[in-house]
């Protein structure tokens, strides 16, 4: 018979969403209204949500930043799923370097990469000096095979950048983005990366509830 394996740890990646949670200014914060509720004559709460699909953990859309992009629900899924590796670079500031990288870069390299930037994750406000990614990382690790990065800060590129340049590589290299993920009790080390947007099939980025699965030995 086939050797039994333990139920695979796993860690949830995903910041909880409510009214508290922090979006970018002037975007639109989550708001839950209940249209029914239980009690008599009803049998069912439902809500009706309002959300930015950047709230949480989300995946942004090539139409995030390229006018003639496809829409979140158009795009692969399979950079969302699979072997990733998570990098620690606590000390990058104000933007994440290759130098930031390097120590856990080699041969094995999966073709996802998750970046902790953050001790302790800010959950309860926007943060206007958030760390991002230098555009020439970005492009680093595009050359050497990655199809997916992440951060958990709300943005691989600063909060007042007009230009975004790390989003234009991802257009350019064709790369696909999770932010604000969280990654404060995650061991820098492989794992399995589950992340799937919605199938959204007009918006410019996806909610995602994202875990990340320990390695079969």
């Amino acid at each position: 018979m086939p050797t039994a394996h333990p139920p695979r740890r796993l860690w949830d990646i995903s910041p909880p969403v409510h009214a508290g949670a922090p979006v970018f200014p002037g975007d639109t914060a989550y708001q839950q209204v209940w249209g029914a509720t239980l009690g008599p004559g009803c049998p069912v709460n439902v809500a009706s949500l309002t959300l930015s699909p950047h709230v949480g953990a989300h995946a942004d859309a090539p139409l995030h930043y390229d006018a003639d992009g496809a829409p979140i629900g158009q795009v692969d899924l399979a950079p969302y799923l699979g072997r990733c590796r998570v990098i620690h670079a606590m000390a990058a500031r104000p933007l994440v370097r290759w130098a930031d990288l390097a120590h856990a870069v080699d041969d094995t390299l999966p073709a996802r990469v998750l970046v902790r930037t953050y001790a302790r994750m800010p959950q309860d406000r926007f943060d206007t000096a958030l760390p991002a990614f230098d555009a020439a990382c970005i492009e680093a690790l595009a050359d050497r095979g990655v199809q997916l990065v992440g951060i958990d800060s709300a943005s691989v590129d600063p909060a007042d950048s007009k230009t975004l340049p790390s989003h234009q590589v991802l257009r350019r290299r064709g790369l696909r983005v999770l932010e604000n993920l969280l990654l404060d009790d995650v061991p820098e080390g492989d794992y399995e990366l589950i992340a799937l947007p919605l199938k959204l099939t007009t918006a410019d980025a996806s909610p995602v509830r994202a875990v990340l699965r320990e390695l079969l030995p």
